[in-house]
């Protein structure tokens, strides 16, 4: 994975599969204290401290499609590569947290990349599910909610292909404006 869009729908799609009604994605771009912060929250059912502890384990998933698990491991060894830090919990029933610190300045750091799409597509694809992803920067910040989308659009459907054009916009719009790191 290139981007770190990438890696935020694969953790999306593993929150998905774990039943989540709301998924919270943060981005901290902190040039101050010289860190960007990813985090990513969930709602849904949870792991053991068992399924905790293989997650970071590359030849493990719960997939049955396939007998690797790449996204978590490779996410923590990019936080890490940059002098960052990697951290993910997790408890049954309640949901998961993970978050994936980089040092900002880093040649290693992976750029942000098409945050845009990942999120208006996974959104529109699964419209049960409440998306808060929030991005701060120096300059501000910016938040994306479903629940006050699905309110303005007053009942029209997040699929709609004229929808998906004008959120996807309007997202990158927003970004520009707090002056982003892509």
């Amino acid at each position: 994975m290139k981007d770190l869009s990438l890696h935020i729908l694969d953790i999306l799609q593993n929150s998905i599969e774990a039943k989540a009604t709301l998924l919270k994605i943060n981005i901290e771009e902190n040039t101050k204290d010289n860190v960007y912060t990813l985090t990513i929250e969930d709602n849904g059912k949870g792991m053991s401290k068992e399924m905790l502890n293989k997650v970071i384990d590359p030849f493990f998933t719960s997939r049955t499609t396939r007998k690797v698990g790449l996204g978590i491991p490779l996410l923590k060894q990019k936080a890490e590569l940059t002098g960052g830090s990697f951290y993910i919990d997790s408890e049954e029933g309640k949901g998961t947290i993970l978050k994936a610190s980089f040092i900002f300045n880093n040649i290693d750091r992976p750029a942000l990349g098409d945050i845009a799409g990942v999120l208006v597509l996974t959104a529109a694809s699964n419209e049960n599910i409440r998306f808060v992803y929030q991005h701060n920067t120096k300059e501000g910040e910016y938040i994306f909610d479903t629940d006050e989308i699905k309110e303005a659009l007053d009942g029209m459907s997040l699929n709609n292909a004229k929808v998906i054009h004008y959120l996807k916009d309007m997202i990158i719009e927003n970004l520009i404006d707090i002056q982003y790191t892509k």
